[in-house]
Parts: structure tokens; sequence; C-alpha cells
């Protein structure tokens, strides 16, 4: 199987694991990522925010790391990826607001392109109206703009992801290794195991 050309979607207080995982997790078995961040450049970074679930209300919030981007954002044409990766964290609520950000997720949705969305990236998906009718997982405190763009609120474990055609969307990232495997299988990527070696 040839290598995809995955396009990533971030923005400054990304959520950590939700950024990293992913663009390495998909880099590490053949796949080109490339990230990209509104009004910033190859090279530049965003910081990133660590989401962690310690018995609060809702998640807690410290610094992460910082991301570095490896394209230009005023350089991307959709056209030439093949699926689209949206992080959750704290970006999704602002970046919705990018007119072109929203028309490159169109574009993933209305040319049936694979994405993978996780936790808050469900307020992207729903800024652009890419969910009408869909079943999309998100962040819980996300289901109220799930449901009011079309789509049906999954309520599923925090290690659990759903699949509805090419969309693959999960709640946060507790779900990451079936979020990951999910997105793997809707593009395509077989892996195998070999047997081992006789000593």
């Amino acid at each position: 199987m040839a290598g995809k050309k995955l396009l990533m979607i971030v923005g400054d207080f990304v959520e950590d694991y939700e950024v990293m995982v992913p663009f390495q997790s998909l880099q590490a078995v053949g796949h080109t990522v490339h990230a990209v961040c509104p009004d910033k450049k190859s090279g530049e970074s965003v910081k990133t925010a660590i989401h962690d679930f310690v018995g609060d209300q809702t998640y807690s919030e410290k610094p992460g790391h910082n991301f570095g981007l490896n394209a230009t954002f005023d350089d991307v044409d959709p056209a030439d990826y093949d699926a689209l990766v949206i992080p959750g964290g704290r970006a999704p609520e602002y970046i919705r607001l990018n007119d072109r950000v929203v028309e490159i997720v169109q574009h993933f949705a209305n040319h049936d392109k694979p994405i993978a969305a996780i936790c808050h990236a469900a307020q992207l998906l729903a800024a652009a109206d890419v969910i009408d009718g869909k079943r999309v997982s998100a962040y819980p405190a996300c289901a109220p703009e799930v449901e009011l763009a079309g789509g049906t609120y999954a309520d599923v474990d925090m290690t659990d992801a759903v699949t509805d055609g090419n969309l693959v969307t999960a709640p946060a990232w507790p779900a990451h290794p079936a979020w990951i495997a999910q997105f793997l299988e809707v593009l395509g990527t077989k892996i195998t195991h070999a047997e081992p070696v006789a000593a």
C-alpha cells in the first residue's frame, strides 16, 4: 500500500496528546502528515494544552509541549491531500471562525475523503455543516453542537471511537487506540505482523 498524504489542521492550545500521538503514529506507518495552522508557516509552532480527567466536573488544563508545524497554511490546496485529521483541545473553538479552514473541511467532506476528528474537533465539523445525518462522537460538552448541526451524538465510552462512512470520531485522547485503528482501516492501511523466527 502506498502511503497517503494527510492534512492536519491545528491552532494554539490544541490538545497535546491529540496532536502529538496521531501526527507521529500516522507517519510511523508510512503516511505523510502536513500539520498547518492559520496565520503560521512551516517551522513555526503552536502551544498545546494537556487536558486531563481527574475527577472534576470537566477536564483540567495544563501547559503542554510546543508542537512544530511542518507546512504553511497559506500554501494548502486540499485537493492535494487524501484525508484530513482534526485534533481537539481549545483550537477548534476559534479556528472555525476562519473561513478558509471551514472551506478546507468542506472540501474533504464534499469529496468523501476520510476525516478523523477527536474531542472538540466536533465544533469545527458542526461549523462547517458537514455532519448532518452522521453519527458523531465528541467530548460530551460538544453534544449539543453535534445535534444542532443535524448529527447524532454517539455517547460512547472514552476509550471507543465511531466510524460513519469516511468519518472517524472519538470523545478524547483515551480513545486513541480505537480512533487511530479505525482511521487506518478507512485509509486502507494494512499492518501485518510476521511470524516469529524460530531460534
